[in-house]
């Protein structure tokens, strides 16, 4: 992260993002004329989505993405997530490659933020700040530092010109998309691209994001293997947010370790997910295996990263805890109607429909069905998902988007089902959610 020359400027004002997508637009463009003049010479006659997504088109669309940080790079990663098989396989891959590190700003651009927020002097209350960032993504990077006083933080700073231009990115990127025909015809990716920019607005409010640390570490308290960094206020405001260092290694690690220790972390994430959403009713709902470290000398799941925590509201628990406890008791027209309070589908959607929806829902909780070990490093669940949604859109013709309160609930159950499945857990979820539903 340190190397200098993997270090790229952010683009701040809307006409320089704005010229940078076009410009990789006109590139792209460029290149589809030359390769389809190449076939044609030797006889080919190429589709247009071919042209499109040659690996140097791929590469080109992926680096523009991540030069730009913030909504742009955020808009890929979560097309990547969502899309699913949706999206041709060529472009899951371009976005797929968002989600690894973006490159780090410049250290001029880095001191010009840091000197907005606290003045020239701002330097003065640390002993050690490190130029070289630990970390960088889609909203800011995270750089460590030490106080006066020997306490190790871990500082996120913002992006420059990332919350002004959150709107504009989102849709640009997805208007270049369209054109370019990567995006399947006749689906509305209105409401996601919307919530992208909810999301992202919420992310980049670091004063909220120290609130919500905050918040959650009164929640946890008492909580047995849980932990997480706590604010360090006098370097937090909108566009800085300092937090105690934590030390853990990446939860994604732990695929060669022991059985136990892989059951252990899914066991308390699952407890932890049972509790966000029907005791605290507030759940961190990012699902990026970054944002989970393991503390291996306590054995706590660490918890990290708290910029797309929201409410949930009591109509919208009381719906998921009926649909959990249909589910535990194979009573599917109970999950049908906790679908309905949901809002999956309402009184005008077709029966038929209604019943794919139903089903689905229940196949979704395949790990509540039976007081047994879930075995998640065999199980195809998500392949059989996948195969029964696509149905219901193309077949079915059924395509509408689920509350926005659903589409940030399930991307964070999605995360820790992948998570379960990387770490080939095998664990009675069943047990976990009867003891947290009937004690809550």
């Amino acid at each position: 992260m340190s190397d200098k020359r993997s270090q790229r400027r952010v683009p701040t004002g809307r006409l320089s993002r704005l010229t940078k997508l076009g410009g990789m637009a006109t590139r792209v463009a460029g290149n589809m004329l030359f390769e389809g003049a190449s076939q044609l010479a030797r006889g080919q006659r190429p589709k247009a989505s071919d042209l499109l997504l040659t690996p140097a088109n791929a590469k080109r669309i992926a680096d523009q993405l991540a030069h730009l940080r913030g909504a742009a790079m955020k808009v890929g990663q979560l097309l990547s997530m969502e899309g699913g098989d949706l999206l041709p396989e060529a472009l899951t891959d371009i976005l797929g490659r968002l989600r690894a590190d973006a490159d780090p700003m410049p250290e001029k651009q880095l001191r010009h933020v840091l000197c907005e927020s606290f003045g020239e002097n701002w330097q003065d209350d640390l002993l050690y700040f490190s130029f070289a960032p630990i970390a960088a993504a889609s909203i800011g990077q995270v750089h460590r530092a030490i106080t006066m006083d020997g306490t190790e933080l871990a500082i996120k700073i913002q992006y420059p010109g990332v919350r002004k231009s959150i709107n504009s990115d989102v849709d640009n990127v997805a208007t270049l998309l369209k054109l370019s025909g990567l995006l399947p015809r006749g689906i509305d990716y209105g409401p996601l691209l919307e919530e992208a920019k909810a999301q992202l607005h919420s992310e980049a409010d670091y004063e909220q994001e120290a609130q919500a640390l905050q918040t959650f570490s009164e929640f946890i308290a008492d909580t047995e293997y849980l932990t997480l960094p706590t604010p360090y206020l006098p370097l937090c405001d909108k566009n800085v947010l300092a937090m105690t260092y934590m030390k853990g290694v990446p939860i994604e690690s732990l695929a060669e370790d022991s059985e136990a220790t892989r059951n252990h972390v899914i066991s308390v994430l699952f407890e932890l997910l049972f509790r966000e959403v029907f005791d605290y009713q507030f759940v961190q709902t990012d699902p990026n295996f970054a944002n989970f470290q393991y503390d291996e000398d306590t054995h706590s799941v660490v918890l990290l990263d708290f910029g797309a925590a929201r409410s949930l509201t009591e109509e919208m628990v009381s719906g998921y805890r009926q649909l959990v406890l249909g589910v535990l008791d194979k009573d599917l027209p109970s999950i049908k109607e906790a679908a309905l309070q949901i809002g999956f589908f309402d009184t005008s959607t077709p029966a038929d429909i209604q019943d794919c929806i139903t089903q689905l829902c229940y196949q979704a909780c395949e790990s509540l069905h039976q007081d047994a070990k879930y075995d998640f490093g065999s199980t195809d669940l998500a392949d059989r998902m996948r195969e029964e949604g696509l149905k219901l859109t193309f077949e079915h013709d059924f395509w509408e988007a689920p509350p926005a309160d659903c589409i940030f609930l399930h991307r964070k159950i999605g995360g820790l089902f992948l998570l379960a499945v990387k770490l080939k857990a095998n664990l009675n979820v069943r047990k976990i959610a009867e003891q947290l539903l009937f004690t809550v």
